[in-house]
């Protein structure tokens, strides 16, 4: 990463496309570690994750993970997924945070001197070519190891710097050796969310979860097989 001690650095995370790049390079990311490695890098100012959520579940597999990132140092950014029943009348879901992050890329460029987005997602080459014109530096985040490679080759030639999810993966990468701790209230604050269980002695909130797909037109289940299985074989 090329990065200069006095810059102040902003962190603008596409929630689901970092997931998904992550798991396609088959490695689950420490999002405290994530942090303490670019405040190594720069003067760390703010760190925004942003992701849709469904909000009529009785259970939401990705929230213990949001409310953890809200206690611990991340500002997030969220709005309510979309439901709708395709021509085969299966339950659809779609979201899209896209019009969120290039709008506050473009509002706050002024306060970072370098801007580390975390997306592969091509329709932020504009967003990319407008925030350098300013003068910011823009890294982009993702991989072109997962096959096929998760980031387009517009915006990689159009970031100032590329790097390599997976050269990252030793400083990011989730420790799975730990034991799950049982809670029986929700409150995440100052815990590890890889180390939270609910009550119904669900495992890792992310582990059964198909995140966004949130390319224009993309679109994903709601709750995969594991999650019925763990509701009783209903959605």
């Amino acid at each position: 990463m090329i990065s200069y001690p006095t810059e102040k650095l902003g962190l603008f995370i596409d929630g689901s496309n970092l997931y998904n790049a992550a798991r396609a390079l088959d490695f689950d990311i420490d999002y405290k570690k994530l942090l303490q490695f670019f405040a190594k890098n720069g003067r760390l100012l703010r760190a925004f994750y942003y992701t849709a959520l469904i909000e009529d579940q009785e259970y939401s597999p990705i929230r213990p993970l949001v409310d953890w990132l809200d206690y611990n140092g991340y500002t997030m950014i969220t709005k309510p997924a979309k439901e709708y029943i395709d021509s085969s009348g299966r339950r659809k879901i779609k979201g899209n945070m896209d019009i969120e992050l290039a709008v506050d890329v473009m509002g706050m460029s002024n306060v970072f001197d370098h801007i580390v987005l975390f997306s592969g997602d091509g329709d932020f080459c504009r967003l990319v070519e407008a925030t350098q014109r300013k003068g910011v530096r823009v890294s982009v985040v993702s991989t072109v190891r997962s096959h096929p490679p998760m980031v387009s080759d517009e915006l990689r030639r159009q970031a100032d710097n590329f790097i390599e999810l997976q050269d990252l993966a030793e400083h990011i990468r989730r420790d799975h050796s730990k034991k799950p701790l049982v809670k029986a209230s929700n409150e995440y604050a100052g815990e590890d969310p890889v180390n939270y269980k609910q009550e119904e002695s669900r495992e890792d909130p992310l582990g059964d979860y198909d995140y966004f797909e949130d390319d224009d037109g993309a679109e994903f289940d709601a709750i995969d097989e594991s999650v019925k299985a763990s509701n009783g074989g209903h959605a």
